[in-house]
């Protein structure tokens, strides 16, 4: 067939496959097929496996995941980077951070979801099959080398994460979001494909080292097309990690998803989006950096300010914790506009620290939330620490190290990017970063005053719900957030988490 395809006019050459180590890609390959097994067992076996079955299946397929992750790690450390897939994928530690960071988001919303889909007899395989193709499609964004493969990437993780907003069938309010959901992101996606569309035409190809090559030796000031489709890039990807003013969706989308799914989404969709973004523009784009730090400086602050502001005037916990998370994107914003390796590097770790600290915190307000999911206002909290005193604690320190305080995860984050902008004499940033902080620091106190007042606590507790019940997978999820979240505050312990999110930042 080749020796035919060759012969027929037109010069084609003979045509050849390029090579393919499947070990490459590992960990994606393990969700996918994991997600596929799962479905098929629960498609072919009569009998109802036992409570717990599915979530447990999931994590062994996280577990394989995060093993195939650490022999890539091991192995890009000792023999390099590379490309792989006829250049479309890099294998590179940048890569296998995010492998690392998606794989554990799907294992903690997993321990979430099992007690929350029995509680609203919901338990089936769905959940679990659509976390792990969505983190699969999370997985190719992060090690794309190609931007049509970082697209493939975002419809797959997004496809999935339509299904599971909408998840909760007996509740309105999911559905709303579900669709509200579909419909921005189809006008993102849409911006997107108009930037790749734009700077292929400007550049020749939508590989990333290609285009890096090519700015390399042509001058960009020259091309309009190609600026006007870095602009639409950034468009496309501020919409997915919900960067102002691209920001609308976020907070109608996580109060009325599933808190579960609220939970993925802040963790593992958010950092396949970073990914996707960190990756593009620092790698990619980094010899134009003077025509796109003034639009990342402004998303930036925008969603610092914005998100901070904002957050204070909630009284849904879900809507405050969307607006928290805007504002967390602006930080990680930070440190890629400070465009250095310092700056990536606090990014990744502030990712990292992020989703344990935003999972945890949804994962409080998933019990608190209790049959229906509906309980999520601030007087639902109220007496919390009365009726169950280690949630209240658990939620004290998770806010607390949103807020930034010393000895927590989130001040070290904090603490990376804003240095990495004073190390690029940012410093209009690294101040307007440090003064939202303040103002963020006031709605997480306000709720841990609620959780610890007793005024009215009776009533917001309702006489049937004066214990509220923890599922043992759940209590596991919010201890490893919270252990995860102390730990790597302490500067001893922090130090290895960010000489692994450094050593990431070795990428094309």
């Amino acid at each position: 067939m080749t020796r035919l395809l060759a012969q027929q006019g037109g010069g084609l050459g003979p045509l050849t496959m390029p090579e393919v180590v499947y070990s490459d890609i590992g960990p994606m390959i393990v969700l996918t097929v994991g997600a596929l097994a799962l479905l098929t067992i629960a498609s072919l076996v009569r009998s109802r496996p036992g409570r717990g079955f599915y979530a447990l299946f999931t994590l062994v397929t996280c577990a394989v995941a995060l093993a195939s992750a650490a022999w890539l790690w091991f192995d890009v450390q000792d023999e390099g980077a590379r490309f792989a897939f006829a250049n479309m994928v890099a294998v590179d530690g940048f890569a296998v951070f995010f492998y690392v960071v998606i794989a554990l988001a799907i294992a903690l919303a997993a321990l979430l979801a099992e007690g929350y889909l029995d509680r609203e007899s919901l338990d089936g395989p769905e959940f679990y099959v659509l976390a792990l193709l969505s983190g699969a499609g999370g997985m190719l964004m992060a090690s794309a080398n190609d931007l049509i493969v970082v697209f493939l990437g975002l419809e797959t993780l997004t496809i999935s994460l339509f299904v599971l907003a909408g998840f909760h069938r007996r509740r309105a309010a999911s559905g709303e979001a579900a669709m509200k959901y579909f419909v921005l992101s189809a006008f993102s996606s849409a911006f997107l494909l108009y930037g790749i569309a734009l700077t292929y035409g400007a550049t020749g190809t939508t590989n990333l080292a290609g285009i890096a090559q090519w700015l390399a030796a042509n001058v960009a000031f020259d091309s309009g097309l190609l600026l006007v489709g870095v602009a639409l890039l950034v468009v496309g990807f501020g919409f997915k990690v919900a960067a102002v003013p691209f920001h609308t969706w976020t907070p109608d989308v996580y109060q009325g998803s599933p808190t579960p799914v609220t939970a993925f989404m802040a963790g593992a969709s958010k950092a396949a989006g970073f990914a996707a973004f960190l990756r593009v523009f620092f790698s990619t784009f980094h010899t134009i950096e003077v025509d796109w730090r003034p639009l990342v400086w402004g998303l930036a602050v925008l969603s610092l300010l914005v998100g901070s502001v904002l957050a204070i005037v909630q009284t849904d916990v879900k809507r405050m914790l969307a607006y928290s998370s805007i504002s967390h994107a602006g930080y990680v914003l930070v440190g890629l506009e400070a465009a250095n390796e310092r700056g990536v590097a606090g990014a990744l770790f502030y990712l990292l620290a992020y989703t344990f600290m935003v999972m945890g915190s949804f994962a409080v307000v998933t019990l608190v939330a209790r049959k229906g999911d509906n309980a999520t206002k601030l007087d639902d909290f109220r007496g919390l620490a009365q009726r169950r005193p280690a949630l209240a604690i658990a939620m004290t320190v998770l806010l607390l190290a949103q807020a930034g305080v010393p000895f927590t995860s989130g001040f070290l984050a904090k603490f990376y990017v804003i240095s990495a902008a004073v190390e690029r004499e940012s410093y209009a940033i690294a101040l307007i970063a440090m003064l939202a902080a303040v103002v963020a620091a006031f709605f997480y106190l306000r709720l841990v005053l609620v959780m610890y007042s007793t005024d009215g606590a009776e009533d917001a507790a309702g006489a049937t719900t004066s214990r509220l019940p923890v599922p043992f997978s759940a209590g596991i999820a919010i201890a490893a957030t919270v252990v995860f979240t102390l730990l790597a505050g302490f500067p001893v312990a922090s130090g290895a988490f960010f000489e692994f999110a450094r050593d990431a930042t070795l990428i094309f």
